[in-house]
C-alpha cells in the first residue's frame, strides 16, 4: 500500500463529504426521517453530526468533553444539536458549507476520513443509495481502522484473522481469512453488522462473534 499524505486524506474526506451532500440533495423529507444504522440517529441528525465533527478544532473539542464529563455520546448530541437547521434543507445547507474544512480535533487524517466514509454509509445504507466510494480512500481507512483501535476498537476486532478484499489491495493480518469488498471490511471493522453478509470466509464467524452489535458514533 502506498501510504496517503494528510493533504491527500484531507483532499478525500471532503471529495466524500461532497459526493455525500449530493446523494441527499433530493431527498424528500419524510426521508430524513429514516432511522441511520447509527442507534437513536435519523438521517438528518447523521448529517448534522459530521458537520459538528468538521467544525470542532482540539481546543473546541477538549472544552466540549470536558463539558460533557469525558461522555462522548453527551459531547455529541449536544454538538449534534447545535447544527441541526429549522429543515432537512437548512441542515444539508450548513453541511455543504463545511465541505472543504480541514477542522479536526486531531492530525489523525485516516480516521476522519473513515469518520465521513462510514457515517456516510450509515447514511445510504438504509436509504437504498448506491454510491461509488473512492477504493484508495476505502484501502487508507482499512489499514488505519486494521491497525488501532480509535472511536472503535477495530483492531481488537480484527486481532488474529487475515482480512483479504476482493476489489482491491486491501489484504492485512495472518489467520483465518475474512473476505469481501472493502466497504464492507470498513463497515465491519466500524461495527455495523449489516455489512457481514457480505464477507466470506473461515474467519468469517470469528468475526461475527467480535462485532459490535450497536454501531459506535
Amino acid at each position: 500500500m502506498t501510504s496517503s499524505t494528510d493533504a491527500d486524506l484531507q483532499r478525500r474526506t471532503c471529495a466524500a463529504r461532497a459526493a455525500l451532500a449530493d446523494d441527499l440533495m433530493h431527498l424528500s423529507e419524510h426521508r430524513w426521517r429514516t432511522q441511520s444504522l447509527c442507534p437513536e440517529w435519523n438521517i438528518e441528525q447523521v448529517v448534522a453530526h459530521l458537520t459538528a465533527a468538521a467544525s470542532l478544532g482540539r481546543f473546541r473539542w477538549f472544552r466540549s468533553i470536558f463539558a460533557a464529563g469525558f461522555q462522548p455520546a453527551v459531547h455529541n448530541d449536544r454538538r449534534l444539536h447545535e447544527h441541526l437547521g429549522s429543515t432537512p434543507a437548512e441542515t444539508l445547507e450548513w453541511f455543504r458549507a463545511v465541505i472543504d474544512s480541514t477542522t479536526a480535533p486531531s492530525k489523525d487524517t485516516a480516521a476522519y476520513l473513515g469518520e465521513v466514509i462510514v457515517h456516510g454509509h450509515d447514511i445510504r445504507y438504509p436509504l437504498g443509495i448506491t454510491a461509488h466510494t473512492d477504493l484508495e480512500a476505502l484501502t487508507q481507512v482499512a489499514h488505519f481502522f486494521a491497525q488501532r483501535n480509535f472511536t472503535v476498537p477495530s483492531k481488537s476486532m480484527v486481532r488474529g484473522l487475515r482480512l483479504r478484499a476482493t476489489d482491491g489491495s486491501f489484504d492485512h493480518g495472518a489467520g483465518t481469512t475474512v473476505a469481501g469488498p472493502t466497504l464492507a471490511l470498513v463497515m465491519t471493522m466500524a461495527g455495523r453488522g449489516a455489512y457481514l453478509d457480505q464477507l466470506e470466509g473461515p474467519g468469517r464467524q470469528a468475526l461475527q462473534k467480535r462485532s459490535v452489535a450497536v454501531a459506535t458514533r
